[in-house]
């Protein structure tokens, strides 16, 4: 059934009709000729080993409408990054793989920390970061998309769609964030969003009354989606969280830098299936554990910013809020599943609501203890002030290792 409520306060645009969006994708390929659009794909060398980012490259190769298309590799040799410019050399031409573990970018690794300026630690907020700085440097487009590359039931249709709002010329969006439903035959997935952000949020606006930021995260729909598009002028002025709260941190950013008018979401698929985490129950340094204390530590560490003095019992209460919240919810998920003929494992997601119950405890005792925000990687405008050649020889570096693909 087509739903076209509002949630929150941003715009949802929903899919009511569940066609082909073949009229969007045809407007995209007349605008794209006079505002230009680039695609990031962040990646890990092993996704090109398995299903998902073939399936994405064959996907990517029926459309016309993009640029340029930048694919930030971690975790390659020399021999798989030359792999990797094989599988897309199909891609436009503009397609530029950034070899992050090559000689060039630890060149550039080594200058920027020179300066106090390189990421502080490797991961997807590296990559992306690298990424959005030679999408800045190249100039080819006016508006990126990002997603993931473990996508398995990725179709064009899901980018064309997180691209429309921000491209079309009649909308006055600088950021669109997509969301999804997550689920298969062996039960509903967005374990963190579901059973971690959800409750949370709530229960911070019961402790909290009103805030304006906790009211504008409770309004996306799949906030820990990795898929977004934004215009390039907020591209040049956000910064990157190193860890699991990328995605958070990246609407903290946007919050700060864009009206409420100007930020929407979208419904880009009617399932989605990617690589799931492990829990983790034992190590905190990975997994759905360490996903829920970087995702908690952005969230506190953004209030504790905003707010002049947390009470020291403000996260025992917290934490006794949410696991009522979370516990409620955790019914209720229980309830839709076997309406709709899912598996649903209650223990498991009880389980779950008691590791993040001592997550927010942990994270939020360190926060009173050290209200500093989490580290930011600086913006490529701060970059581009301290460094001015910086951009140019990133792109200089990234180029001449891309030279392969068009001399093989």
């Amino acid at each position: 059934m087509g739903d076209y409520f509002q949630n929150g306060v941003i715009t949802t645009l929903h899919d009511l009709s569940g066609h082909p969006p073949t009229h969007l994708e045809k407007d995209l390929s007349e605008w794209s000729h006079e505002h230009p659009i680039s695609l990031i794909i962040p990646a890990l060398y092993s996704e090109f080993e398995g299903p998902a980012m073939p399936k994405i490259i064959s996907e990517l190769e029926k459309i016309d409408y993009l640029s340029e298309i930048i694919i930030g590799l971690d975790n390659a040799d020399e021999e798989q990054f030359n792999l990797v410019l094989k599988h897309c050399r199909n891609l436009d031409p503009h397609c530029k793989i950034i070899w992050n573990d090559g000689p060039g970018m630890i060149e550039i690794q080594h200058e920027l920390e020179t300066r106090g300026l390189a990421p502080s630690e490797r991961g997807k907020g590296s990559n992306v970061w690298y990424a959005m700085g030679y999408f800045l440097s190249s100039g080819r487009g006016e508006t990126l998309a990002l997603h993931d590359a473990d996508i398995l039931s990725y179709k064009v249709e899901m980018l064309t769609k997180l691209l429309y709002p921000v491209v079309n010329p009649n909308f006055n969006y600088d950021f669109c964030k997509g969301y999804y439903f997550r689920a298969d035959s062996s039960g509903f997935y967005g374990r963190v969003a579901r059973l971690l952000i959800a409750p949370l949020l709530k229960a911070l606006r019961q402790e909290l009354g009103a805030n304006e930021f906790i009211d504008y995260l409770d309004s996306f729909r799949y906030p820990l989606a990795g898929e977004f598009s934004l215009d390039a002028k907020v591209v040049k002025d956000l910064r990157i969280p190193s860890d699991w709260g990328l995605e958070i941190g990246v609407l903290a950013e946007v919050f700060e830098a864009r009206s409420l008018n100007q930020i929407c979401q979208v419904d880009i698929a009617n399932s989605y299936n990617h690589k799931h985490q492990d829990i983790s129950v034992d190590n905190p340094s990975t997994g759905l554990h360490r996903m829920a204390a970087d995702i908690t530590k952005l969230v506190f560490g953004k209030l504790a910013e905003d707010r002049q003095e947390i009470p020291d019992a403000f996260f025992d209460n917290l934490q006794k809020r949410y696991k009522e919240l979370a516990f409620g919810l955790a019914e209720s998920y229980a309830h839709n599943a076997e309406m709709n003929g899912y598996a649903f494992d209650r223990n498991q997601e009880l389980a779950l609501v008691e590791l993040f119950s001592k997550v927010i405890l942990k994270t939020g005792t360190n926060t009173l203890s050290n209200p500093e925000q989490p580290s930011l990687f600086p913006s490529w405008s701060v970059v581009n002030e301290v460094m001015p050649t910086m951009a140019e020889q990133l792109k200089e570096t990234v180029d001449r290792e891309n030279l392969f693909i068009s001399a093989n």
